[in-house]
């Protein structure tokens, strides 16, 4: 099956996500309630809602975007381009519009286009699509997935790949570019810092090279997976557009 995939027909992407609030201290009081009632599933029985509102980011109904990073591969005769594009601000809506209106253009000029992400169903995904409804922006197609058929929904997985059916089994996206010799994308900040990076040190433009590291990471990994060259470093270009 791996051989059927068309690298140049995905479109690789991470997301970045924050609590939608710098500290609980400015969460309203009603959210406050929600959050704590959410956080009594995984918090300790000596620590409070806000001793672990840091997790806040990873739940959509409690945390935002702040960025979408994208990739696209490219084939010129032998060599491989890969172009980077990042949707980022502090608001979502602006971002998630942007992304959005990309994203339908994209695919209705490329009606085989496939999504591809690590953990991508479990989290980029979904999140994505949350996000989209709660600030009231239509979903695109390829988002839309209710009521489709399983080969009818156009996500990859470079997590789910590694499993080979195993359900139990996960594999973290820094440990997969350890063992295939890929240059990690943690080599400045992980994703247990972008909240602290985003709120406390105010930048933006870390988060996204970081999540565009991530991207650049995803493509490669699923390039090991095909047993194909990894893209070059001086392929590597930023797009403002697709």
């Amino acid at each position: 099956m791996l051989d059927k995939i068309n690298i140049e027909n995905i479109l690789f992407l991470d997301i970045e996500t924050v609590p939608q609030y710098s500290d609980f201290d400015e969460v309203p009081k009603e959210f406050k309630q929600f959050w704590d009632k959410k956080s009594t599933y995984f918090r300790d029985e000596e620590q409070s809602a806000s001793d672990v509102y840091q997790r806040a980011g990873i739940y959509s109904e409690f945390g935002k975007i702040i960025c979408i990073s994208v990739g696209i591969s490219v084939k010129k005769g032998t060599n491989r381009t890969f172009r980077l594009k990042s949707f980022f601000g502090d608001d979502e809506y602006i971002l998630l519009k942007e992304f959005s209106e990309m994203l339908q253009k994209y695919h209705t000029s490329n009606s085989d286009l496939q999504l591809c992400a690590h953990n991508g169903k479990e989290f980029d995904f979904p999140y994505m699509a949350r996000r989209m409804l709660i600030n009231g922006i239509k979903l695109p197609k390829i988002l839309d997935i209710a009521g489709k058929k399983p080969w009818e929904v156009m996500f990859l997985d470079t997590m789910d790949l590694w499993k080979f059916g195993d359900y139990k089994k996960y594999t973290s996206l820094n440990l997969l570019t350890h063992i295939f010799n890929i240059p990690t994308p943690k080599d400045d900040i992980d994703g247990s810092m972008v909240a602290e990076v985003y709120w406390k040190d105010k930048d933006l433009q870390r988060v996204v090279r970081y999540c565009e590291k991530d991207v650049l990471a995803v493509a490669q990994l699923l390039l090991k997976y095909k047993g194909e060259e990894l893209i070059k470093q001086e392929n590597i270009e930023s797009a403002t557009l697709f």
